[in-house]
């Protein structure tokens, strides 16, 4: 029996493929628990559409990802950071604070987006790749420099 698959099964295929199974397998299993439609005309009219809809919706989110790797690509991410003799970090830069600096300035970036093999942990420029959706690669550069705070010397 040819069916529609309405989500990935496992052994079978993935959703929206059109496979063969066998007629009990079907009836007694896929059907009552609405994982399949049978391939018929209709359906098939149906499959088609479906696919139309994702196919544009994953060419607009292609688009995005792009523009948000053309914006990305090259840009300074200043930090300030409480530093120890003028080079450790008393804290490590890491993906998650990386995240959340670029949302602050206006990138909507995902914490698994940002390739960090090890988190930073001395003052300087670091290139950081952040891999986005669709195998879109952009490279920011991490600038860490010291927060200057407010240092009282007694004067004599």
């Amino acid at each position: 029996m040819k069916v529609i698959l309405l989500q990935d099964i496992e052994n079978v295929g993935k959703k929206f493929e059109i496979k063969e199974v066998k007629n009990g397998y079907a009836r007694n299993l896929l059907i009552p628990q609405n994982l399949v439609k049978l391939a018929n005309r209709e359906n098939l009219t149906w499959l088609k559409a479906q696919q139309e809809v994702i196919e544009k919706i994953s060419e607009e989110d292609l688009k995005k990802a792009q523009e948000m790797a053309s914006k990305l690509d090259d840009i300074d991410v200043l930090m300030m950071v409480k530093a120890h003799d003028g080079k450790k970090l008393f804290e490590s830069i890491t993906a998650s604070k990386i995240t959340d600096k670029l949302k602050e300035m206006g990138f909507e970036v995902k914490k698994s987006h940002v390739i960090l093999v090890k988190p930073i942990k001395e003052l300087g420029e670091y290139p950081v790749t952040l891999k986005l959706d669709h195998n879109l690669e952009a490279v920011i550069n991490v600038v860490i420099t010291e927060e200057l705070g407010e240092k009282i010397e007694e004067q004599e």
